[in-house]
């Protein structure tokens, strides 16, 4: 006869999750909220809206590992947009995906000197406000079927980008996230 309180404990021991993995999974999952909630607002203006979305996945890339920072730009505008507003949703998907993996790798590539990690995280947000204002210009021409409805776009997009970038380097840099997120990572 089987025991199957044995079988149990291996099981329940090889599906355990590590602290590294539970605090990703976690943090992941609060970055991924906060992507779907800011996607319900947009600062109204003359012509448009912003959107908060870049600054939230912007600040994930910047902390999170590229896998995880990926998920919760991608999936997260995905579904902020399927609920909101669904037309653009695969775009966002794949164009706030590439964003925060970009960013991600580029971020975490070691620096000799920790003076070099700010211009090297400048540089990483602004390629991946780049990939944001160039994802959603072709993707709304593909979506709309109209090349002048995306290039009217292109302001707005670089707008709400580039305020993602300050955002997240304020919030990181200036308010000390990153000291703050080591720290956590350190327990």
């Amino acid at each position: 006869m089987l025991n199957t309180s044995t079988a149990t404990q291996k099981t329940a021991a090889s599906v355990a999750l590590g602290s590294d993995q539970i605090r990703t999974l976690a943090l992941g999952g609060m970055f991924m909220a906060m992507n779907i909630a800011v996607s319900s607002y947009g600062i109204p203006v003359p012509g448009g809206h912003l959107y908060l979305c870049d600054a939230v996945i912007c600040t994930a890339a910047i902390l999170l590992a590229p896998f995880p920072a990926m998920l919760v730009g991608g999936i997260g505008a995905f579904l902020g947009d399927m609920i909101f507003y669904p037309a653009p949703m695969f775009v966002s998907l794949a164009t706030h995906g590439l964003q925060a993996l970009v960013i991600s790798l580029l971020v975490h590539r070691k620096a000799e000197e920790q003076r070099k990690r700010f211009p090297l995280t400048l540089l990483a947000t602004l390629i991946g406000a780049l990939i944001m204002v160039i994802g959603y210009t072709l993707g709304k021409a593909f979506v709309y079927g109209s090349r002048e409805t995306a290039i009217i776009g292109i302001p707005y997009e670089a707008a709400q980008s580039l305020l993602g970038v300050v955002l997240s380097l304020f919030l990181c840099f200036k308010c000390g996230l990153i000291e703050r997120f080591e720290k956590l990572q350190e327990r």
